[in-house]
């Protein structure tokens, strides 16, 4: 069927091959003259898609797609006729787009201007509300009286309208601006709107389904004057809501546009029809969907499995031993995949692969303990078990924001360097004097104590309790929580699954000797690895085999996304499934486990209901489990043992600032479990001594204070009094004889 003229739905299904589809649609406008290339708009999601859509173009229609100014990103686009018309929106045609970091820093810095506390209402929660207005299509005078109150007790719409004017005065704006800036002149200037309505012929656009309400607003004006647009997309794999996409853009297209073509593409050139029947079974559970029923001419193949097993080491297990079956059968590691719900759960197969030897990669993030949040916790570990790492805590001393600034952390490089301290103890040390601000000091001195307690800690508490009160008492894991964002959550995610598996280990000490094996990890680029990424980086990728891991409810689907989203979540966490079976052409694997470790305590699991509603004539189901309810109960009771905790249990200590400080903070773990030793550099060894060169009553010359006498001298400490500055105590090394 030849369609060319009037709206068009393609409704393309997992693995039909929609981008070839769209780029035959736009070849043939521009092979039978329908339009130059220069009238035709063609609008994608990433730069990769628009480079192969040009690719794939240019071998239909040669040089004439050099001829095609309109064929790129929303942003792209957004960016380019903005420029033409800055002056519409009180920009220059030369502004600025500035990216995430700055966006965080202007915004913090109003916050500060307000005389409002940034840790109670971070710079970056107001960030992510402001990019969630732009995407909806709001300005600031657009908010309700809920979103006002979204931010600082009703001040939401107060700070986006400044940041606006902050950005004009700057002569820039932020991504989210490309495009409302762009619909702001459409709605304001018809003329413009008409200019570009008569340019474009013909309008093209991929992922249609994952569009979000400014994106579609900016379309549908484009498009009501020819009403020539073409949309290609995928109900059933509209998967980003959390980034602003709205699944009901493709479903109400035949209302926007009345008498559209839909045109369903359905074979699928991918997966074997076993795979195929299971993700059609459980997407038709969906009742927002436009349906569609996939079919494939590949050969029936294995139905998906489902395995049952007890626990998720045993998951991890299970899933090596299946891969390096596959490798022994010729199978190619780069053809096997892991696909996780969320980024903690690639913690447990991270570490199974480094055991047995088994070359893996992490797409689409960092590896587990490469994680910023991870590695800021293993810094505390690493301070707390050698006081002597600077490095570590060089990483954490502000981490979360103390008001310890650049130039505190250079004071305290200035004295370690001079005396031969470690970067702790010269900052304990330089707290005792009057080098630093009264506030500098109290925090630092607070800080020691709380590594000190943490110190002692560690000779008594298992690991994983230690890392739980460290994350708490520091204020780290409120800081994430304050954010009250999706990458926060998944970030304290990752922590709590780091506290997990550090429960595996009797001492810190043995637990970060395996971090360091695992950073260690042959990291060449060369020979061929597993896949280990979420279900969301997947989209658009296909492999031969794929294993599915953690089918449990809460964990997939996401109970947080339940919670927060009720039945619209579920309908996206079935797509999330749909679009995770479909990414797997020959085999697919399915697990979930009969017990979780959650927040440090044993949870019985149940399968996910996705696992019910897979239809059973294309399923094979199969479980590890051995001796029934009787010794799920017994390993249960076991794990369980509502009085375990009270064993570990230790009285509170008072702490007193004393000699015992400096000895705290210059011993460090022998390898041995549970046993302390002095470290190489000692307590004596670091005991300080005064110079020889400055005696009392001596005149002295201080950068900070100016010119005083010596009163008093205590080891390396010297009481002077300054002309200036009057009565202070400071370091030796800090002073020169006048």
């Amino acid at each position: 069927m030849l369609t060319t003229e009037g709206p068009v739905l393609m409704l393309a299904g997992a693995g039909t091959g929609k981008t070839a589809a769209l780029t035959a649609r736009l070849a043939h406008l521009v092979a039978m003259r329908l339009a130059w290339p220069s009238e035709i708009l063609c609008v994608t999601f990433t730069n990769k898609a628009a480079r192969e859509m040009r690719e794939r173009v240019g071998r239909h229609i040669g040089q004439a797609v050099e001829g095609m100014p309109w064929l790129g990103t929303f942003h792209s686009i957004g960016a380019k006729m903005l420029r033409r018309h800055a002056e519409l929106v009180g920009l220059q045609a030369n502004y600025t787009i500035i990216d995430t970091d700055d966006q965080l820093r202007l915004l913090k810095a109003m916050i500060v201007e307000a005389g409002l506390d940034e840790k109670r209402w971070p710079a970056r929660q107001l960030a992510g509300l402001i990019d969630r207005w732009k995407n909806r299509g709001l300005n600031p005078q657009d908010l309700d009286a809920v979103e006002n109150e979204a931010y600082a007790n009703g001040k939401g719409q107060e700070f986006y309208a400044r940041y606006q004017e902050r950005l004009k005065a700057l002569n820039a704006c932020d991504f989210g601006d490309l495009l409302l800036h762009m619909l702001n002149v459409f709605r304001s200037h018809r003329e413009v709107l008409q200019q570009y309505q008569q340019r474009f012929k013909y309008i093209l656009v991929d992922e249609y389904q994952d569009t979000n309400q400014v994106q579609y607003l900016w379309l549908r004006l484009l498009a009501q004057e020819r009403k020539n647009i073409c949309v290609v997309g995928d109900d059933d794999q509209s998967i980003y809501s959390w980034r602003g996409a709205e699944v009901a853009n493709i479903l109400k297209f035949e209302k926007d546009f009345p008498g559209a073509a839909v045109i369903k593409l359905e074979q699928n050139y991918r997966s074997t029809p076993h795979i195929l029947a299971a993700a059609s079974g459980l997407i038709n559970a969906n009742s927002e969907r436009l349906g569609k029923t996939l079919w494939t001419e590949v050969p029936a193949g294995e139905k998906v499995r489902v395995i049952g097993v007890w626990d998720g080491p045993e998951e991890a297990r299970r899933v090596g031993e299946e891969i390096e079956r596959l490798e022994r059968e010729g199978a190619g590691l780069d053809q096997v995949a892991i696909l996780v719900r969320a980024q903690y759960q690639t913690r447990e197969f991270e570490d199974r692969f480094i055991q047995i030897g088994l070359n893996y990669r992490i797409v689409g993030g960092f590896r587990f303990y490469e994680r910023a949040e991870i590695r800021d916790a293993l810094a505390y570990l690493r301070v707390i078990a050698q006081p002597a790492d600077d490095l570590a805590f060089e990483r954490i001393y502000n981490q979360p924001k103390r008001g310890l600034g650049a130039k505190t952390l250079e004071q305290m490089h200035r004295h370690a360097r001079a005396t031969g301290l470690p970067l702790a103890a010269a900052s304990l040390q330089l707290a005792d004097t009057d080098e630093l601000p009264p506030r500098a000091r109290g925090t630092i001195a607070g800080l020691m104590g709380q590594f000190l307690r943490w110190r002692d800690m560690a000779e008594t508490t298992v690991p994983a309790e230690l890392i739980r009160t460290v994350l708490a008492e520091s204020g780290y894991e409120a800081m994430l929580k304050a954010e009250k964002s999706a990458e926060a959550a998944g970030r304290l995610e990752n922590l709590s699954e780091l506290a997990r598996a550090m429960e595996e280990y009797d001492t810190l000490q043995d637990f970060l000797e395996h971090v360091a094996l695992v950073m260690d990890n042959d990291r060449a680029d060369d020979g061929e690895k597993v896949t280990i990424m979420t279900i969301h980086a997947a989209k658009g990728l296909e492999f031969d085999h794929l294993f599915l891991p953690g089918w449990e409810e809460g964990v997939f689907p996401s109970q947080r996304a339940l919670d927060e989203g009720g039945l619209a979540s579920l309908e996206e966490e079935r797509r999330l499934a749909y679009v995770a079976i479909t990414r797997a052409r020959r085999r697919c694997t399915i697990l979930h486990a009969a017990n979780r470790r959650i927040y440090g305590q044993w949870t019985s699991s149940i399968p996910s209901r996705f696992v019910g509603e897979l239809p059973a004539d294309h399923v094979t189901e199969e479980t590890t489990l051995t001796g029934g309810a009787s010794l799920w109960r017994a390993q249960m009771s076991e794990h369980d043992d509502p009085f375990a905790h009270l064993a570990r249990a230790q009285p509170a200590r008072t702490l007193t600032r004393g000699p015992g400080w400096q000895r705290a903070l210059t011993t460090g773990y022998d390898s041995t479990p549970h046993r302390v030793k002095e470290n190489t550099r000692s307590a004596a060894s670091f005991a300080a001594k005064p110079r020889a060169d400055i005696a009392i009553g001596q005149r002295v010359f201080h950068d900070k204070f100016g010119y005083g006498e010596v009163l008093g001298q205590e080891g390396n400490k010297l009481e002077i009094e300054f002309e200036q500055a009057g009565r202070k105590r400071v370091i030796d090394s800090f002073v020169t004889a006048a």
